[in-house]
């Protein structure tokens, strides 16, 4: 089945589809990662959005029932290299072909997909149509131009009821804004309490459910599209310990004052070296964002930079000097990628109990 990938600039690629036969339009992205492509399919920060996998083999460990970071992948499409028709692992329930195909998710091999990495890093990302290979290039690409990317992503992966997952540790809100399943994995292995929540929840309904400590989750597109959130931000910053990951982070930083820009070509997979700017210490991390606080931004707040990437610079942590909170750019989480930064869950506890410890000492010295 001959399909072609055209790209808003006139590129074209021809290839082979696989997966669904339906006509996508989306941001065209890449990831760098060797595996995981389970994970990354199934991430929702990638709503709305084409992904190519720079490594050239893809589906050769099928599909399992294990490493789903969410129940209905939101990517738009997939692009590989080559796609594996026959995986073999002991795991495997399905090959990734037929599993496109059960979730209606068109995908396009056989295409060099080093060409298509270097044209979105010259140029940044770019919006791509996967479509019939008898379509007319000039009348897709008239749609493109015409086609705006959507704004709505974090409505549309967010949990749209709260719902527990009940620990009998410490109680966490976790806010979802297109949430990893990774991330509520390490707070249920810590035994928290764990009160799932939607991204339009508000700083009063979050206070109300007399949380130990506030998660905010990665999710997809711009910050600056969830103005929500940022005001609840605002709500409880300071009344109660708290821990952001990816746009979680982003979102902090917007409520403190700062700003957040695009990036040219985001970064995407398991192997970025981030730096603990107290410490010296370098982490090899997993990454999925396409917006980074801009770092003039932050002398005009109370954020203090606490980690950087090696490859470019950019800010990947951020604390606050005043009250109980922190935020990375990165996942420690994982899924997939090394598991490097993994501690900073138990710096979250940390932070809670020691919270929870200095309020007790406070109440003794009242009474």
């Amino acid at each position: 089945m001959k399909r072609q990938l055209i790209l808003e600039d006139g590129s074209v690629f021809i290839g082979e589809g696989f997966g669904s036969v339906k006509r996508i339009i989306g941001e065209v992205v890449f990831n760098t990662g060797m595996t995981g492509y389970q994970e990354i399919l199934s991430d929702p920060s990638y709503c709305g959005q084409i992904v190519t996998l720079t490594y050239p083999l893809i589906g050769n460990y099928g599909i399992n029932r294990d490493d789903f970071e969410s129940i209905t992948p939101a990517i738009s499409g997939f692009i590989v290299k080559e796609v594996a028709d026959f995986p073999s692992n002991f795991r495997s329930k399905i090959s990734l072909n037929e599993y496109f195909r059960s979730k209606d998710i068109p995908g396009i091999s056989g295409i060099d997909t080093r060409k298509l990495t270097r044209i979105i890093r010259q140029h940044g990302t770019l919006k791509g149509a996967i479509c019939h290979i008898e379509e007319n290039v000039q009348s897709v690409l008239q749609q493109l131009k015409a086609t705006p990317l959507r704004n709505d992503q974090v409505k549309k992966v967010s949990t749209k009821t709260a719902y527990p997952s009940p620990g009998r540790g410490k109680r966490v809100v976790l806010v979802d804004y297109g949430m990893k399943h990774g991330i509520l994995r390490e707070l249920n292995k810590r035994n928290c309490d764990v009160l799932v929540v939607p991204y339009d929840v508000t700083a009063a309904e979050v206070l109300a459910l007399n949380p130990d400590g506030i998660m905010l989750s990665n999710g997809p597109g711009d910050p600056k599209d969830v103005p929500e959130a940022i005001e609840m931000i605002k709500g409880i910053l300071g009344k109660v310990p708290m821990f952001g990951i990816c746009l979680g982070h982003q979102l902090f930083a917007l409520a403190c004052g700062a700003n957040t820009e695009k990036m040219k070509f985001g970064h995407r997979g398991s192997n970025h070296p981030v730096k603990d700017i107290r410490t010296g210490k370098v982490a090899i991390t997993s990454q999925n964002h396409g917006y980074t606080v801009e770092e003039k931004s932050i002398g005009n707040t109370r954020l203090q930079v606490t980690h950087i990437a090696l490859n470019d610079g950019t800010i990947e942590g951020l604390q606050h000097k005043d009250v109980p909170a922190f935020t990375v750019q990165y996942h420690p989480e994982a899924s997939p990628g090394p598991e490097d930064a993994n501690y900073l869950f138990d710096q979250f506890m940390s932070l809670i109990e020691s919270e929870e410890s200095g309020a007790n000492k406070c109440q003794s010295v009242q009474i």
